[in-house]
């Protein structure tokens, strides 16, 4: 799926989490952790096809491994990191132990990877969702489909509309 959905649905999420009574979540912390993983494997290889670009050698158009450009051959490796729920487990054990409390916002990360799962196919950056234990890939729809993305972002709309609506009754309810 695209980053920015990712950002919207974390967001989304934590906007639901928070409406639970007690419930300690910031949304915009979780809509970065939503979009980090992305972030994290495409950040350095599109910083370096741009100035590659601008210095008139670019290698647009000319793929390698599971889709990433020839001289970002190494995006695979970053992109197995972020995209791993071993990784994220890891990490948000970790957060939670050096925070002495589980950390919410992680879980836009966790959301990112169990999106991914079934939004991509194996011909273009499939998610390694269990990396470094096992290579096994789900081939999924690619969320880059037109008819998905009119589906995504229309979800999206609904599940924005829903969360704004329930706010209004909230509100109202509660006033005297």
């Amino acid at each position: 799926m695209d980053a920015f959905a990712h950002g919207l649905w974390a967001a989304a999420m934590a906007s639901g989490i928070k409406r639970i009574p007690g419930a300690r979540i910031r949304i915009a912390w979780t809509a970065w952790w939503g979009v980090f993983p992305d972030l994290f494997a495409f950040t350095l290889p599109m910083t370096q096809e741009i100035y590659l670009r601008l210095a008139g050698v670019s290698s647009y158009g000319q793929t390698g491994h599971r889709g990433a450009p020839h001289h970002a051959e190494w995006v695979w490796q970053l992109y197995q990191v972020s995209h791993s729920l071993i990784v994220f487990a890891l990490v948000f054990g970790l957060a939670a132990l050096v925070a002495r409390r589980p950390v919410p916002e992680l879980l836009g990360w966790l959301l990112h990877i169990l999106i991914d799962i079934p939004s991509h196919s194996l011909r273009f950056f499939p998610t390694p969702f269990l990396w470094p234990v096992s290579s096994f890939q789900f081939n999924g729809i690619s969320w880059a489909n037109r008819w998905f993305m009119l589906c995504n972002y229309s979800a999206l709309a609904l599940v924005y509309f829903a969360l704004r609506r329930s706010g209004r009754h909230a509100r109202a309810r509660s006033q005297p």
